[in-house]
C-alpha cells in the first residue's frame, strides 16, 4: 500500500454538482435521504445510458443507520440494487436515485451496536476508470494528495476541508461489479466535480470546474 503524506493540498475535491432532469423532484429525494447539504443539483438534458461510471458512497456509523437511510431511501422512490446485508468488509447496500445517481450506503461494523441515527461520517465519491494507476498519477500532477494507493486496484485521496467529499478511484469494471450493474454506459457522465483550482477532464471524461466559494448546497 503506497501512503502519502501532504501538509497543504494544491487541489481539493470542494463540491459535487448532479445533474439531472427535474431540480425539483431531485431536491425532495435528497432532502429525504438526509444528504441536502452534501450535493448540489444543476438541470441537464445531456443524453446519458447505461453505467455512468461512479458512485457516491454514505459511510455511517452502524448496520442500524445503514438501514435507516436505505428505508428513507427506497421510501422516497430510490431502486434497490443490491438490498443491506453483511459482507467480509462491513455491512451496507446499493439503490438507484430517481435521478440515476447510484449510491452506497455503508458501515465498517457488521453488529448491530446501538440505536440508528440520521449522521453520515463521510461521503466517498468513486470514479470507474479505466486504469486507476494512470489516472491516480494525473490527479497527483493536478495537485491533489494522495492518501492511499493499492497499485492499478484502488486510489484514494485526502479530504480538502472537514465535511467534504473524498475522492477515490476504482477499476471500472470491478466498480459495476460491485454495485450490481452492467459496465456498459455512454454519454454524459451527469455528474461535475467542484475544483479548489482549475477546471479540468480527467482521462475517463470526469468535469471538473471551479467551485464556488459558498457552503456545498443543493
Amino acid at each position: 500500500m503506497e501512503t502519502t503524506a501532504h501538509t497543504q493540498a494544491t487541489t481539493s475535491l470542494a463540491s459535487v454538482t448532479l445533474e439531472v432532469d427535474d431540480v425539483d423532484a431531485a431536491r425532495r429525494f435528497y432532502s429525504a435521504l438526509g444528504v441536502d447539504d452534501r450535493v448540489r443539483l444543476t438541470p441537464s438534458e445531456a443524453p446519458s445510458s447505461g453505467f455512468r461510471g461512479f458512485t457516491l458512497a454514505l459511510s455511517v456509523t452502524g448496520p442500524a443507520t445503514v438501514d435507516g437511510f436505505f428505508a428513507a431511501a427506497v421510501e422516497a422512490g430510490a431502486e434497490v440494487l443490491k438490498p443491506a446485508t453483511k459482507s467480509l468488509w462491513g455491512y451496507g447496500g446499493v439503490v438507484r436515485a430517481p435521478d440515476g445517481t447510484i449510491w452506497q450506503i455503508v458501515t465498517s461494523q457488521k453488529k448491530h451496536t446501538g440505536p440508528a441515527t440520521r449522521e453520515v461520517d463521510e461521503i466517498v465519491l468513486l470514479l470507474g476508470v479505466e486504469d486507476v494507476k494512470a489516472t491516480k498519477q494525473f490527479y497527483v500532477d493536478q495537485g491533489l494528495p494522495l492518501a492511499k494507493g493499492f497499485g492499478g486496484k484502488y486510489a484514494e485521496f485526502a479530504a480538502g476541508r472537514p465535511g467534504d467529499a473524498k475522492l477515490a478511484l476504482y477499476r471500472r469494471r470491478g466498480l459495476a461489479k460491485l454495485l450490481g450493474v452492467p459496465v456498459e454506459g455512454s454519454g454524459s457522465h451527469r455528474i461535475v466535480l467542484g475544483s479548489t483550482h482549475d477546471a479540468f477532464t480527467d482521462p475517463d471524461g470526469f468535469v471538473w470546474e471551479p467551485a464556488a466559494t459558498e457552503p456545498t448546497a443543493l
